[in-house]
């Protein structure tokens, strides 16, 4: 009998999913308690709040949208290497630095370092291409 298990690729399936909430905080961090019309967190309208932020907060929800978008890939990916029955272990690694990229990539985002930035997200681009085929055979 084969019993399914929750391999470290599936937790680096949601870690992924959090890091965009992540970035939803810090863009908001320090925002709250404060009035709107001084500038505080509007839980009423936060999009359009996030919309005229400026500098790293604008930065950190940029960085919230692209790891939304990232995630439809790497999901997909890690599912389709467990479908073809790839070694399980290098799931589990390439999944690790996977999520481990898309952390430097968030914080080189915020950092204004976006040459660095662009870097991470193509390493961490080609990372979720060899999860892809990693069971190709």
């Amino acid at each position: 009998m084969n019993v399914a298990r929750f391999t470290l690729a599936y937790w680096c399936v949601l870690i992924a999913v959090l890091l965009p909430i992540i970035c939803a905080g810090i863009a908001k961090s320090g925002k709250f308690g404060i009035s709107r019309s001084k500038g505080g967190y509007d839980n009423d309208n936060p999009r359009a709040w996030l919309a005229v932020q400026a500098e790293w907060r604008a930065r950190a929800n940029s960085a919230q949208a692209n790891s939304f978008e990232a995630l439809p890939f790497f999901i997909g990916a890690v599912i389709i290497a467990h479908q073809l029955g790839a070694y399980q272990a290098r799931i589990d690694i390439l999944a690790f630095v996977f999520v481990f990229l898309r952390m430097i990539y968030i914080m080189m985002y915020i950092a204004g370092l976006s040459n660095i930035r662009s870097i991470v997200w193509t390493l961490a681009f080609a990372v979720n291409i060899a999860i892809l085929f990693v069971g190709y055979r």
